[in-house]
């Protein structure tokens, strides 16, 4: 030990004082051979000596290489923040930054995950907001003529000419688009000849006013149109609907996705094939599980009933009979004197302050428990508060219970299509 360092010390000493030290620098007892990189024995020996700034300048290069690669040890771990829409764009929905054409222009997308098909508001669209994309801009814009392949997979397509047009209903508006591609980007990652409607005109007041990402099942949906990229996996963080900031997240791609979540198995439904099924057993008010009907729970591949995970509903919406049993439970346990009230859509109401019980959504492998913040909205003044919650409209069109986007704030959800799995893990990201 003592006859290495005082090798290791005559080896500094010697490039110190410019001298060469002996070639013969092997450690005998280890057969380890100890050169410095310039010493003139090392085989790593620049060629001709560098100056001190080559020499921080090559090892600046050199650290430039290193964190190049240790990116792309984690290059697929795409991450796009989430804002909630209520005050940046005026809007109930969850936004995310894309940027669209080349040159890009940035656009503040609502995410979607029961639609396929995005739309942008474009240049001289009527009826939609002052933001547009001005596809005139972008030298990567192509619009889709009838031939094309995508035509055939949006809802009601028309032929104006050679251009593929196409329209639906959003919510309680219309949109009309001609359907175009150019290349969107999500996080850093450029996805050349992205399919989307180019948005003409928009009647109503539900349509997001910067556009629309679909992230349901269906053809045009990202999830579909970057198979290659993303291998059909996202998930997400919602920021409270209070939140001001960008401080949720969409991460797009198997990896970094969390290890420990637990998860209920996605079910695909025929009659409404884009969106994301699970099997809601039974609902925990407190620690009763209440009485519903199992036929308000079922689901039916037939009929198209069932229970679905969305982002783009605001409050979760129960068929009649089980929204019934939670309601009433939940009153039972809120034990205060003041009598329930009603507030627009809430039936379940208190001008005094409550202590409510939690509910727990029982699913096929998995229970999620909601706190009181995932449970109860107060009015603007705070004097109202209210289960957040409500029965879905009663008419054949609407067999669904439909878990929302206030219940789903601060979890992790995680749609695994390839494994045909969801997952749930609570995530603070307000």
């Amino acid at each position: 030990m003592k006859t290495h360092l005082f090798s290791l010390v005559f080896l500094l000493f010697s490039l110190a004082q410019g001298l060469h030290p002996k070639c013969d620098t092997q450690d005998h007892s280890s057969n380890l051979q100890v050169f410095h990189i310039y010493s003139p024995c090392s085989p790593f020996k620049p060629s001709k000596p560098l100056s001190w700034e080559e020499d921080v300048l090559q090892t600046l290069a050199k650290d430039q290489a290193r964190v190049q690669y240790l990116s792309s040890l984690v290059a697929k771990k795409s991450v796009v923040p989430i804002a909630s829409g209520r005050q940046i764009v005026q809007s109930p929905t969850y936004i995310v930054r894309a940027k669209i054409g080349t040159p890009p222009q940035t656009l503040l997308m609502a995410m979607d995950t029961s639609n396929d098909a995005a739309w942008i508001p474009c240049t001289g669209c009527l009826g939609c907001s002052s933001t547009v994309f001005d596809y005139a801009k972008s030298t990567s814009f192509t619009p889709l003529g009838c031939q094309a392949a995508q035509c055939k997979q949006v809802p009601n397509p028309t032929c104006d000419g050679s251009a593929c047009l196409f329209n639906m209903t959003y919510g309680g508006s219309t949109i009309a688009a001609n359907l175009s591609s150019d290349t969107i980007t999500l996080a850093t990652d450029p996805v050349p000849a992205y399919t989307f409607g180019c948005l003409q005109k928009t009647t109503g007041n539900s349509v997001p006013p910067q556009g629309l990402l679909g992230l349901g099942r269906g053809p045009l949906s990202l999830l579909s149109q970057t198979q290659n990229l993303y291998q059909s996996t996202f998930s997400y963080c919602l920021p409270s609907f209070r939140s001001l900031n960008f401080s949720g997240s969409l991460r797009l791609g198997p990896v970094g996705q969390p290890l420990r979540i637990k998860y209920t198995p996605l079910l695909k439904n025929p009659r409404r094939p884009s969106l994301y099924f699970v099997n809601l057993m039974a609902i925990r008010v407190g620690r009763k599980i209440v009485d519903i009907p199992p036929s308000a729970l079922a689901f039916n591949p037939t009929t198209g009933a069932g229970t679905i995970i969305d982002s783009g509903t605001v409050f979760t919406r129960l068929v009649a009979p089980a929204y019934t049993a939670v309601r009433d439970e939940f009153r039972r346990r809120v034990k205060v004197a003041a009598n329930v009230t009603s507030l627009g859509g809430f039936d379940t109401c208190y001008n005094v302050p409550i202590v409510a019980p939690t509910i727990t959504f029982m699913f096929a492998g998995m229970n999620v428990t909601l706190p009181q913040d995932n449970l109860l909205i107060h009015s603007t003044a705070g004097s109202i508060t209210c289960l957040a919650m409500a029965s879905a409209p009663d008419n054949v069109n609407s067999v669904l219970n439909v878990i929302a986007n206030m219940q789903q704030q601060n979890h992790r959800i995680l749609f695994d299509v390839p494994n045909s799995r969801l997952g749930v893990a609570r995530e603070l990201c307000t």
